[in-house]
């Protein structure tokens, strides 16, 4: 028996009611019109086109534009409707039933039933597949197709997040024939339900889709067609902005923000985010297995001055934890100072009285990943640490670094629960395990935040996990960043998201003034 619980926030929804969304009405100054072509910039290549393999921001950008989830992240962190227009769990939470939305077509024709997103989840929690939504979208046991349009959630456990967590950015529905034939498809070709149809796909220059006409939502998208445009240099990609030449950039860096904001006709945007640089090492090996080593390391960093550095002014200290303010269920720890003399005598208790000499690798984009490895190196010297800081395509990062090595710089997204985050990068079965730090305190805290239905008790867990990974120091947590983007006046309707990976293109719209572009 499925019971439905109006007061729990995010358990139950209405398709028809969120077709327009306060925040979304907030943002716009007239009635939407329709028309156009929005350019759109990032900063790095669309490198992987299967809406289940994505790893970064401009990925995410286009999957979205040609996919849908089960549901969608609002800029509160709430989950709202997309293919399902209604959900509800049992009273123990550990059952849950998402109803379809009727006569929905993915772009080759075809419709978009129960068995696709049975498909779809099945992947994606497939090691094979090795998607990274296999250890975001909760502790998901069997999902099965009640009938045409009502799909059922069977859990390893309670879990009061799910209808969020499903809005992971890889939690995309795809044919289940697609699935059946292994995949490849996808990664030349775009077969969803999305807002947006592909038009073409040039990884490292130009991704152009189109309006899907078929749609679930007949009002939207407002644009006909969207030009996703990279630009990998920073301040050639303000320059395109402020010239008109885009319309809308996803990121800004710190660097050209005061440039934007001090031009005509542009309209600088900025959102608190939990959005993060960190310095990862390798818990598993030698000399990071020690936890003195890593200690030491945290209180060489004086995290006010990173800020500056690193941010620019544009973010807050970080006190090595991946949850802060932005969070639910942030536990307010003093901030570590940095005391260098208490950080050369644990590198002398763990075997390196004379200091050490690292290698610390960090990819080329976002270009903060450098200057934190520079601010590091500098603030670490006094200490003994000598730190070569040496920087790299971040192509040939993903390739040769990412998840392999011991000591680099990584940058994430927020997340939208704590669980996710901590899912994602900390737990022993992570998704990205990149730190290998496998602590089984850590995960027995996280495990039971995520089956507590009480409220009181989650936040103690989490605090539990957030004091015991500060102790402990898996990587080091510097600086979190407010997210920084930019956009033409013309531009209504869009609406900077903390979660960093969410954009909701569909809902833009260009006024007065837009230029008219074949």
């Amino acid at each position: 028996m499925i019971h439905l619980h109006p007061t729990r926030r995010g358990v139950l929804a209405a398709g028809a009611a969120a077709t327009m969304l306060p925040w979304a009405a907030r943002a716009q100054t007239a009635a939407p019109k329709r028309g156009g072509t929005l350019r759109i910039s990032v900063d790095q290549a669309v490198g992987v086109l299967n809406p289940l393999l994505t790893r970064v921001n401009p990925e995410y950008l286009v999957a979205e534009l040609l996919y849908s989830g089960l549901t969608r992240l609002a800029p509160d962190m709430s989950a709202e409707p997309d293919l399902a227009q209604s959900w509800a769990g049992n009273a123990e939470l550990t059952e849950w039933i998402f109803k379809l939305r009727p006569g929905v077509t993915f772009h080759d024709g075809s419709a978009c039933t129960a068995k696709d997103v049975v498909a779809s989840f099945t992947a994606i929690l497939d090691p094979k597949t090795a998607s990274p939504g296999r250890n975001n979208v909760g502790p998901v046991a069997q999902v099965t197709a009640v009938d045409d349009t009502t799909v059922r959630f069977t859990l390893k456990a309670a879990f009061a997040d799910l209808p969020v967590t499903l809005a992971y950015t890889n939690a995309k529905i795809v044919p289940a024939a697609l699935v059946a034939s292994g995949l490849e498809r996808l990664s030349r070709s775009a077969v969803g339900t999305g807002p947006f149809k592909l038009v073409s796909y040039e990884p490292d220059r130009q991704v152009v889709v189109a309006r899907n006409d078929a749609f679930y939502d007949p009002a939207r998208p407002y644009v006909d067609r969207v030009e996703v445009v990279v630009y990998p240099d920073a301040t050639a990609e303000a320059s395109a902005l402020i010239s008109g030449d885009t319309d809308l950039m996803s990121a800004a860096a710190a660097s050209e923000f005061a440039r934007l904001s001090s031009s005509d006709g542009v309209t600088a945007l900025r959102v608190p985010s939990g959005q993060f640089l960190n310095i990862n090492m390798g818990c598993d090996k030698k000399p990071f297995s020690d936890v003195r080593l890593r200690q030491a390391l945290a209180l060489t960093v004086d995290r006010e001055a990173m800020v500056g550095f690193v941010a620019q002014g544009y973010g807050t200290p970080g006190n090595d934890t991946p949850i802060n303010p932005a969070y639910r269920f942030y536990e307010a720890l003093p901030l570590r100072p940095a005391q260098i003399a208490q950080a050369k005598t644990l590198l002398a208790q763990a075997g390196f009285p004379d200091g050490i000499d690292l290698t610390l690798v960090a990819s080329d984009t976002p270009a903060t990943r450098t200057q934190l490895g520079i601010a590091v190196r500098e603030m670490a010297k006094p200490a003994g640490f000598r730190i070569d800081v040496q920087t790299m395509p971040h192509a040939t990062y993903l390739d040769q670094v990412w998840k392999k090595g011991s000591f680099y710089v990584g940058f994430y997204n927020m997340q939208a629960t704590a669980d996710a985050i901590f899912s994602l990068l900390y737990t022993s079965d992570a998704a990205w395990n990149e730190t290998r730090w496998n602590f089984p305190e850590f995960d027995r805290l996280v495990d039971e935040a995520r089956v507590t239905t009480d409220e009181a008790k989650r936040r103690t867990l989490y605090g539990q996990a957030q004091t015991l990974m500060h102790d402990q120091v898996p990587s080091v947590i510097p600086v979190f960043f407010d997210l920084l983007a930019a956009q033409r006046s013309y531009v209504q309707g869009y609406k900077l998201h903390p979660r960093g990976a969410v954009f909701r293109l569909d809902w833009v719209w260009l006024g007065t003034g837009a230029p008219k572009r074949s």
